[in-house]
């Protein structure tokens, strides 16, 4: 069985603007300048993206799963037609009393994508915009990376309920691409 490293990515707040009333439909969805640059930089290096989202406005009864769904796949075909690719998905539709493992800050998701397509937690990175994000990959040994796509006060609000600091913070995914791409398990081989 192979082991490959991954990196990890929340949707909202990482890829696409968050909203206060969910994302519910694909006109919601609104992407961070450079956020598909990101995701094609990342492929043209050879690294393995997975999605990992809790979307508790399914279990709230905000939006079907249906329209979820639709988001995802419509989400992936953008990233691809800009050259990037997203290999796995896993979400949350459940609300935090539901008390399920794949909520977020549990790394119930991480894991079913590490067993499903062979990963090395311990060899990868998560990027997300909370803490939740955060404490999911720390629970499995992985690099932390916050971005500061929040307000001032959400992000200061979010490092401070952190039981653990971010190993890294930036200021958007372009940005923490360029850092990933750094790490060995990451950097591009040089050509011999």
């Amino acid at each position: 069985m192979r082991l490959q490293p991954a990196v990890f990515l929340d949707r909202d707040g990482v890829i696409n603007e968050d909203r206060d009333d969910y994302v519910k439909s694909w006109a919601e969805v609104v992407f961070y300048p450079g956020a598909l640059e990101a995701l094609r930089r990342l492929r043209a290096a050879g690294c393995e993206v997975y999605l990992v989202t809790n979307q508790a406005g399914v279990g709230k009864g905000v939006m079907p799963r249906r329209a979820l769904l639709d988001i995802l796949l419509r989400l992936r075909a953008t990233v691809r037609r800009h050259g990037g690719l997203i290999h796995g998905i896993a979400f949350c539709p459940h609300t935090r009393q539901a008390g399920c493992a794949c909520r977020k800050p549990l790394p119930g998701m991480l894991r079913k994508l590490a067993f499903k397509y062979g990963l090395d937690l311990s060899r990868s990175v998560i990027v997300g915009d909370s803490c939740g994000d955060i404490a999911a990959g720390q629970a499995v040994g992985c690099r932390t990376i916050l971005l500061h796509t929040r307000t001032a006060a959400g992000v200061t609000r979010h490092l401070d309920t952190c039981a653990r600091p971010p190993d890294h913070q930036c200021a958007s995914l372009l940005q923490a691409v360029e850092l990933i791409l750094e790490m060995p398990p990451f950097r591009p081989r040089a050509a011999d």
